[in-house]
């Protein structure tokens, strides 16, 4: 009898830790998706900003430039 007790009393605790195991990664799975969340919101932010960089008259005209200056080298 006292080994039957001790089984389920184990089967028992057993079943607790997996609960909270499982309530554990349940909160961390939303937790892992916002911060891709935030890593893409960040990825586009500096995107706008290089493109706005980018697309600027000084850094435009200094880039057309060094493509000319490539083009028009002689090997």
């Amino acid at each position: 009898m006292y080994q039957v007790v001790r089984a389920r009393l184990r089967a028992l605790v057993g079943g607790v830790r997996t609960a909270l195991l499982r309530q554990v990664v349940r909160r961390d799975a939303g937790m892992v998706t916002s911060e891709y969340a935030m890593g893409i919101v960040a990825a586009v932010a500096f995107a706008v900003v290089l493109y706005k960089v980018v697309t600027s008259g000084t850094v435009s005209a200094e880039l057309q430039g060094i493509v000319k200056r490539a083009l028009d080298a002689e090997m």
